[in-house]
């Protein structure tokens, strides 16, 4: 049996559709969900898992009904403000991964201060990415290093996978050893696609506020249970 994931992404999917099935407004399940991040990382913390990063709102999220979106974003932001005793109650480090530039300006600074205030907690490291995509990211990526290249004077031979991969929103955070994806999806999403080349996937049709302990234990069993043959193909 192989060791317990030193880090999992997880795509929060299916919190509309469960509102819908109980006959509840889309909202109410984004709210639920969102209930559902602390019992979950503390989880996550409990069995030994070191990283989570959580796919909370994408660059195509904007695309949404506007009213569905505001909802959203009066929501994270609510969010980013109680996770400073999120993070103080479970000695958790907290960052956001994604292109904050487009948010409000009141909702960067309480993610700044966030990540100042969290930075000195030593146990679950937590990624929250907002306004996410993975091509903007790597897009974003390249401009910044084509800058360096350029300033520094630099030919093409000075492109690395490890010198790109620095240029990334997760540069000093090790790459996601599972993800898991709830509600029965079973795509990636634009979602850490340079970061999860080697990953293991799990798919549930768990949707993610009834996604509890138990099924996080199940899909960490499955990736323990797995003969991974890396750089072999069999």
């Amino acid at each position: 049996m192989s060791e317990v994931p030193k880090h999992i992404a997880i795509i929060l999917d299916g919190n509309g559709r469960w509102a819908k099935s109980k006959g509840m407004p889309r909202t109410y399940g984004h709210t639920m969900g969102a209930k559902n991040v602390e019992p979950i990382c503390r989880a996550a913390d409990a069995l030994g898992v070191k990283y989570l990063t959580m796919y909370a709102f994408s660059t195509e999220n904007w695309n949404r009904p506007k009213d569905e979106v505001t909802a959203l974003m009066k929501l994270l932001d609510s969010y980013m403000k109680n996770c400073l005793n999120l993070a103080k109650n479970n000695n958790m480090r907290v960052r956001v991964i994604g292109d904050i530039t487009r948010l409000e300006p009141s909702m960067q600074e309480k993610i700044r201060k966030l990540e100042d205030e969290s930075a000195k907690y030593t146990g679950l490291n937590l990624q929250i990415a907002i306004n996410y995509g993975s091509r903007d990211e790597m897009v974003r990526g390249m401009r910044k290093m084509f800058t360096d290249i350029n300033e520094k004077g630099e030919d093409a031979s000075a492109i690395t996978e490890e010198r790109f991969a620095s240029y990334l929103d997760t540069a000093d955070i090790p790459d996601p050893d599972l993800m898991i994806r709830t509600s029965g999806e079973q795509r990636l999403s634009n979602y850490l696609m340079w970061q999860l080349a080697y990953a293991e996937f799990y798919f549930t049709d768990v949707p993610w506020p009834d996604f509890h302990e138990k099924e996080l234990k199940e899909a960490v069993d499955a990736y323990c249970n797995r003969d991974r043959r890396y750089g072999l193909v069999k």
